[in-house]
């Protein structure tokens, strides 16, 4: 059973796109309808895997227009905002309208390389002025730096709207004594699909997945039941969607997911630069083991 409405699956959702080049909102809707149908607990807009950095600011208010428009308050959404300045992030947190959106996730400021100190008042001044609660993204192979546990820890005690962390690090012993000294209302939540089922029995509170676009009933399946104890069911699924899994992030994603998301004819795959597709050797790997699934 899920214990808050950021709890469970949450999916990033990736982001169609036309041959042209344009956003595909027609199937952006229909993805969205699958992920809500599919049994996922919440959404994410605009995350890494949206391709978010190459989208315009028009696109980007449209893009969550017609998400809140198809969910119709049916799940909960949380919101990508983050980025290098601090100031520009705080700037999006007092002036942007956030209505239909739940919770923001940030990550940390990519590129500068700050000290720990710097990444705690980073998320301080965004606690300060966030109007939503706020849950952050630990991902170092794609910002250069790393939220060290003692950081996170302070940041959970001191920064009240602050509620949990989505951990991408893949650092087993530094989320497993995350998880072990939190404060219990402080949400820890994977934020890698392979690796997700072994985090979950020692205690994360559900995953943030990629894979879930192009399967989301049985990714829902598998973290909730290993929520609600049935490791060796979960344990099934889980090694059906492994070799899949880690296929898609062979070639960096979203290439792999969307690679995926075409071959289930749900979009065309289309990416903005500076992404390319995978392999075609990759390409025809895929198309074999998803006709099995």
């Amino acid at each position: 059973m899920t214990k808050s409405k950021f709890s469970g699956l949450g999916v990033v959702v990736v982001t169609p796109f036309l041959n042209n080049g344009d956003v595909d909102y027609r199937n952006l809707e229909q993805l969205v309808e699958s992920l809500i149908v599919g049994g996922c607990d919440y959404l994410v807009l605009l995350g890494t895997n949206s391709e978010t950095s190459t989208l315009t600011e028009e696109e980007k208010i449209n893009i969550v227009k017609l998400v809140i428009h198809v969910n119709a308050g049916r799940l909960p959404l949380m919101l990508g905002l983050g980025g290098p300045s601090t100031q520009q992030v705080v700037e999006h947190l007092k002036n942007d309208d956030f209505t239909g959106i739940d919770a923001i996730l940030s990550v940390t400021p990519y590129y500068n390389r700050p000290s720990q100190l710097g990444l705690y008042e980073h998320y301080r001044e965004i606690s300060y002025h966030s109007p939503l609660p706020v849950v952050m993204y630990n991902v170092p192979k794609r910002t250069g730096c790393c939220l060290e546990t003692d950081t996170i820890l302070q940041i959970a005690r001191n920064c009240d709207n602050i509620i949990g962390i989505k951990e991408a690090s893949g650092n087993m012993n530094h989320i497993m004594k995350l998880i072990k000294d939190k404060p219990d209302h402080f949400l820890v939540i994977s934020g890698d699909d392979a690796i997700t089922l072994p985090l979950l029995a020692v205690g994360v509170d559900g995953l943030i997945s990629v894979t879930a676009n192009a399967f989301p009933k049985m990714v829902s399946k598998m973290v909730h039941l290993a929520m609600n104890g049935d490791f060796e069911n979960a344990k099934l699924i889980h090694n059906i969607l492994l070799d899949i899994t880690q296929l898609s992030l062979k070639e960096g994603n979203p290439a792999g997911i969307k690679a995926i998301l075409a071959l289930q004819g749900k979009m065309g795959y289309y990416l903005r630069q500076p992404l390319s597709r995978v392999s075609l050797e990759l390409q025809q790997v895929l198309k074999e083991v998803v006709s099995f699934l």
